[in-house]
C-alpha cells in the first residue's frame, strides 16, 4: 500500500490518504483508536501537554462498515495549537530541526508553526494508516509490535519469545523490564527538569511473515523496503537488522544461525540476520531496531542564524515538546513497519 501524509501541525487538519487497499475489509474501530491513544500526546509528564482527541474521521473508501477498495481518506481535526509559540522562530532555525530545510526546500514559503509538515504531530495519521494495515495482515497470520529497546543509555531486557515483546506492547510505558522502565523514566523526568531531551531506541518484530518474500535488487530488497518506510518518521537516524552493529564484534561462527528441520518446517535456531537472507525474507520474525534522535525542541540556549540578515542569533525555544519521543514512537514504528510488511506482501 502506498500513503500519502497532508497538513501541518498548526493547520485546521491532518490525514492520509491510503492507496491499495481490497475492498471488503470489515475495519475494527476500535482497535483503530487503541492504537491512537497509545501515541496521543498530554497523557503524562513525559510528553508534551499538548492535547488532542486524535478522533479519526474516515471520509472516502469506507461503506457499512468494509472498504471499498477506494482510496481510504482519514482525516484528524488539529485543536490545541499555540501558534504564537513559534513567531519568533519563523526566521532562526531550530538546530537538528526540519527547520533550515524546509525553509531551503519551499523557498521561504513553509509553514513554520510547530514545525508545519516537518512536526512529530503528522505521525498521528500515520498510525491511523499502520492500523488499517495490521488488520490487513491480521488476515495473513502475521503480527507486529515493539517495545522501547533503550533510553539514554538505559537498556530494555532481551527476549526470547516474540510473545513477550507481544505482552510489553501492550503496556502504558512498553518495556519488558518494568525496573528499567522506571530507570528511563526517571532519565526522561530529569532531562526535562534540565530543560533537555534525550533519546532512544525502539525494537520492533515482524511475526509470520513467510519466506520468500522481497529480491535482492534495488527496491524489493527487505531491509531497504522497511528503511524506506522507517526513515520517513521524524526523528529516526538508524536502523539495524537482526543483531545489527553486532555482527562487527562476531566471528562467523557465532553470527551465523544453524538451520534445523522443526516439525518439518526449515527455521533457524537464532535469528542474528534479522527474518532476511539476500534482501528475502527466510520465514523468521523480521527483527530491527531504530534509534531515534533527543527532541531537537529544547529549552536551553542554543545558537541559530537570522535568515534574513545572516547574522548569528542566540535562541531559546519556547511552547510544548517532548523530553523524549521513543515512548510515544513505539507505535509510530509499528505502523511503519506494518505498512512496509504489506508492501512486501503485495510485491
Amino acid at each position: 500500500m502506498k500513503y500519502t501524509i497532508f497538513g501541518e501541525s498548526h493547520g485546521p487538519a491532518i490525514g492520509v490518504v491510503l492507496e491499495g487497499v481490497p475492498a471488503g475489509l470489515e475495519l475494527d474501530l476500535n482497535a483503530l483508536r487503541a492504537d491512537m491513544a497509545r501515541r496521543a500526546p498530554g497523557k503524562s509528564a513525559l510528553s508534551t501537554a499538548r492535547k488532542e482527541t486524535d478522533e479519526v474521521n474516515i471520509i472516502s473508501g469506507f461503506f457499512e462498515g468494509k472498504t471499498t477498495g477506494a482510496p481510504l481518506a482519514m482525516v484528524i481535526q488539529n485543536s490545541d495549537q499555540h501558534s504564537g509559540d513559534y513567531d519568533a522562530l519563523r526566521y532562526t532555525p531550530r538546530p537538528s530541526h526540519g527547520d533550515f530545510a524546509g525553509f531551503m526546500a519551499s523557498k521561504g514559503c513553509q509553514d513554520h508553526r510547530g514545525g508545519g509538515h516537518f512536526s512529530g504531530r503528522l505521525t498521528a495519521p500515520l498510525v491511523a494508516a499502520g492500523a488499517v494495515a495490521k488488520q490487513l495482515l491480521a488476515q495473513r497470520g502475521v503480527e507486529v509490535y515493539a517495545h522501547i529497546s533503550g533510553i539514554y543509555g538505559i537498556l530494555d531486557e532481551s527476549w526470547e519469545d516474540p510473545a513477550q515483546v507481544k505482552a510489553a506492547a501492550a503496556k502504558p510505558f512498553p518495556v519488558l523490564d518494568d525496573a528499567k522502565g522506571k530507570e528511563m523514566r526517571e532519565a526522561i523526568l530529569e532531562a526535562k527538569q534540565g530543560q533537555d531531551s534525550v533519546g532512544g531506541s525502539i525494537e520492533c518484530v515482524v511475526a509470520g511473515l513467510p519466506a520468500g518474500l522481497g529480491a535482492p535488487d534495488f527496491g524489493r530488497n527487505v531491509e531497504g523496503v522497511f528503511s524506506q518506510y522507517l526513515f520517513a518518521v521524524p526523528a529516526v537516524k538508524a536502523v539495524a537488522f537482526g543483531a545489527g552493529v553486532g555482527f562487527s564484534y562476531m566471528r562467523g561462527t557465532e553470527a551465523n544461525d544453524p538451520i534445523v528441520n522443526q516439525d518439518g518446517q526449515v527455521v533457524t535456531k537464532t535469528n542474528n540476520a534479522g527474518g532476511c537472507n539476500g534482501g528475502i525474507t527466510n520465514g523468521m520474525p523480521v527483527v530491527f531496531e531504530v534509534t531515534m534522535r533527543p527532541t531537537p525542541s529544547i529549552g536551553l540556549p542554543q545558537e541559530s542564524v537570522d535568515l534574513r540578515t545572516g547574522e548569528e542569533v542566540e535562541i531559546e525555544i519556547t511552547g510544548r515538546h517532548d523530553p523524549c519521543i521513543v515512548p510515544r514512537a513505539v507505535p509510530v514504528i509499528e505502523a511503519a513497519a506494518a505498512l512496509a510488511a504489506c508492501e512486501l506482501l503485495m510485491l
